[in-house]
């Protein structure tokens, strides 16, 4: 039988994971042309979304003190700058390939944290910092982050409709 702790963390894992899911899946069937439409006129296509979920997923592997990144590289292209502000992209098989890479590492560790690590602090927090306030743990990355990937999927939906 779980502990009240565990039941937490499993819920919060599995809205993580169902997320990354419902992303592969459509991201994965898009065709070239879909990858291509903003979401809105004027503002971000769909294949800046994907790359910018990759980029931020990256970053969640020292953040959560998995590891180091895998593709800082990415930064430039869909963490620092804006939609169209570097001439080239990466393809979509290249975002395939990236987005398997990302998570390969990063899920089977979020799978292995026990409801104490998640407890702890996330690593750019000061111990300081986390001493007033705790909740600036990785529990809080992983529902961000989970809020995160629900929300830029909502947009790409919209966008192929």
């Amino acid at each position: 039988m779980m502990t009240t702790e565990q039941s937490i963390v499993a819920a919060a894992v599995h809205a993580w994971t169902q997320q990354l899911d419902r992303a592969e899946a459509y991201f994965s069937g898009l065709s070239e042309p879909q990858l291509q439409q903003e979401v809105a006129p004027g503002k971000n296509r769909v294949i800046y979304l994907w790359g910018h979920l990759i980029a931020v997923h990256d970053a969640m592997l020292p953040l959560l003190g998995v590891g180091p990144r895998l593709h800082p590289e990415l930064d430039a292209a869909f963490l620092k700058g804006a939609d169209r502000a570097v001439e080239t992209l990466p393809t979509a098989a290249d975002l395939r390939r990236l987005w398997d890479e990302v998570h390969a590492r990063l899920v089977p560790a979020i799978a292995a944290f026990t409801a104490g690590d998640w407890a702890q602090k996330h690593a750019v927090v000061s111990d300081e910092d986390f001493a007033k306030n705790p909740l600036r743990n990785r529990l809080s990355i992983l529902f961000s982050r989970t809020a995160h990937v629900a929300y830029h999927l909502g947009q790409v939906v919209l966008a192929s409709k």
